[in-house]
């Protein structure tokens, strides 16, 4: 609990997924963005800033990664400047460029995310296998941020990774946007029953058990073993890679259910600040329904795995829940992201 607490003061100092927003005023959110990295970087030492900044064309910021990345020593491989490592001033301008990019509700979201590694720790002591340390996020800078360039930031560590790609000031794409809980359900202790990420499932199993036979031999997707493969968030991937859509097609949903449908959509969408949350959502209902599909694996019986994904011709949404950590523990742990297709990072193909 140390770990959440600390983790707290920090937010309490600081006071999604995006298509292309060409058009967008650049002293609104971009400018918000492009403030919030410039004082973040003013903020840091020599040393920090080397590990913070790199090119806008990096290769590196397209490498992004929300499971744990470590060596065998148990030493992070990620770049970026690390939140542990911060002053609690330099952390404050961390969280505040995070806090720039995300909505109140996804910034609890993500600090929540982070405060969960703590929960990971205790569960696992210390013979497990993995760091678990509310402080090991990193940060990292794309390019020179400003209102006339392009440039881009990333804030990321174990299930979260917040991605942005900015051009002249405006935002050209959030994606990828990944948030992930485990547990997704905390199970005991002085925060047993908090749920990091409720309207994700709960909007999708309420979609799912609506459906009715015929439509859902359409929606339902075979699970062979190892589909958790198959459906797995490819990270460390501009592309989705999904392949060609499947399931049921909103046309074929009642008015309900495709009200439904758009709850869900507005779950993912609500992550980020309420003007780039409304574009997606305009969009997201802009679609032909003969061009918007949900599909689903498995059961959405508590303690059972399964898996949805939601596809539109510009963007897809993923999503898990079939990691068995321990008997105690079964499908409880959640990947969740928006991507956009054809690619993320404001990439044409």
């Amino acid at each position: 609990m140390k770990r959440f607490r600390s983790l707290g003061i920090a937010v309490l100092a600081v006071g999604l997924a995006s298509f292309s927003l060409i058009g967008r005023p650049a002293d609104a959110t971009g400018t918000k963005m492009a403030d919030a990295a410039k004082n973040f970087l003013g903020s840091l030492n020599d040393e920090q800033k080397k590990k913070a900044s790199y090119a806008f064309d990096d290769k590196k910021r397209l490498a992004w990664f929300f499971t744990p990345q470590q060596d065998k020593d148990k030493k992070y491989t990620r770049i970026g400047a690390r939140l542990e490592e911060m002053s609690p001033e330099q952390k404050a301008a961390a969280l505040a460029l995070l806090k720039s990019g995300l909505s109140k509700s996804g910034f609890e979201q993500a600090t929540t995310i982070m405060s969960l590694e703590g929960i990971l720790a205790d569960l696992e002591g210390a013979k497990g296998a993995m760091v678990r340390n509310t402080g090991w996020y990193f940060v990292t800078v794309f390019g020179e941020p400003s209102n006339t360039g392009s440039w881009g930031w990333r804030f990321e560590g174990h299930h979260m990774s917040v991605n942005y790609t900015l051009d002249k000031g405006e935002v050209v794409t959030a994606t990828p946007l990944m948030f992930g809980a485990n547990p997704a359900e905390v199970k005991g202790g002085d925060r047993k029953g908090l749920r990091t990420l409720p309207a994700i499932e709960d909007q999708a199993r309420a979609l799912i058990k609506s459906l009715n036979d015929d439509q859902n031999k359409v929606a339902k997707q075979p699970a062979p073993e190892g589909y958790e493969k198959k459906w797995e968030i490819k990270e460390n991937n501009p592309h989705a890679d999904v392949g060609l859509p499947i399931g049921i097609t909103a046309d074929k949903l009642t008015d309900e259910q495709r009200a439904t449908l758009m709850k869900l959509l507005q779950a993912y969408a609500d992550r980020m600040p309420e003007d780039l949350a409304a574009i997606e959502m305009k969009k997201a209902k802009g679609t032909e329904p003969s061009k918007l599909y949900f599909a689903y694996t498995g059961s959405t019986a508590p303690g059972e795995p399964y898996t949805y994904r939601v596809y539109a011709p510009e963007f897809v949404v993923e999503f898990l829940n079939v990691q068995a950590d321990s008997a105690k523990n079964p499908a409880n742990h959640i990947h969740s992201a928006w991507r956009r297709l054809p690619a993320d990072f404001g990439l044409a193909k």
